[in-house]
């Protein structure tokens, strides 16, 4: 895949890649190809643990909005991160879900063929407007089940 000069020489970017990386597929099992990366060891954390996976998914979002994700690439790219954090928070399924998905690998792979057709064009307001507001509410959900679900632990168990 021939890739533009401006995804491969901008240091964002490339932060963005390794920081992809980093979550979705920095280890390897010993003996096999099979990766995994920091975001499905965290989702092993009960209740809390794809709040910061959020957290750094969305900041990736955003670096990518700056570097001319179109709003339909932006719209795409928030869906993998809403489906992964939606499953990941399934016991069981959502861990399994975790180590498979890798939703930052997907949108980086995105970008580098939304950047190879051409049609990087600079990011609107509005759509980094309605990408922060939906991981807001995402995660303004998260903490909120979270407390409810605490809440009503300590309530079950005194």
């Amino acid at each position: 895949m021939t890739l533009t000069p401006a995804f491969d020489q901008d240091d964002r970017l490339r932060w963005v890649e390794r920081v992809s990386r980093l979550l979705d597929s920095q280890f390897r099992v010993p003996g096999t190809n099979w990766r995994f990366g920091l975001d499905p060891l965290m989702g092993l954390i009960p209740v809390v643990g794809g709040l910061p996976s959020l957290a750094i998914s969305g900041l990736l979002i955003l670096t990518m909005m700056r570097h001319g994700a179109s709003g339909n690439l932006v719209v795409r790219m928030v869906f993998n991160v809403v489906l992964d954090t939606l499953i990941g928070a399934i016991p069981i399924v959502g861990n399994i879900f975790d180590f498979a998905y890798k939703a930052n690998e997907r949108n980086v792979r995105l970008l580098r063929e939304h950047y190879s057709s051409g049609k990087h064009q600079g990011s609107g307001i509005g759509v980094i407007i309605l990408s922060i507001s939906t991981l807001i509410v995402i995660f303004t959900l998260i903490l909120w089940g979270s407390f409810e679900l605490i809440n009503y632990l300590y309530h079950y168990l005194s």
